[in-house]
């Protein structure tokens, strides 16, 4: 069976880059012994990454799913369900289940 891997790398082109900024890149690249492209890169990563942290994932079930899309439309309002543990495991143990 052959197993085939296939990675595509994306590019950006970024236009009018104002020229205080390109000069900025040049030499901040310089100092970190990188070209302006791979320092372009490590700052994109960099940047992305730190949003990420700073924003954690919000968690969410189906529930609150629905009634934030019903929410949206605006024609309904709900409150949520009430959540109760879920009871004990029946005791198999007694005498009676030998």
């Amino acid at each position: 069976m052959r197993s085939d891997i296939i990675v595509i790398m994306a590019n950006i082109l970024v236009r009018n880059l104002p020229e205080h900024t390109k000069k900025a890149l040049r030499i901040r690249a310089a100092e970190n012994g990188r070209s302006m492209s791979e320092e372009a890169h490590f700052m994109i990563e960099a940047g992305t990454a730190a949003q990420q942290r700073a924003k954690p994932p919000v968690k969410t079930n189906w529930v609150d799913e629905m009634l934030a899309g019903l929410r949206a439309i605006g024609d309904a309002e709900f409150d949520p369900l009430p959540r109760e543990e879920a009871p004990p495991p029946p005791d198999f143990s007694g005498p009676e289940l030998d």
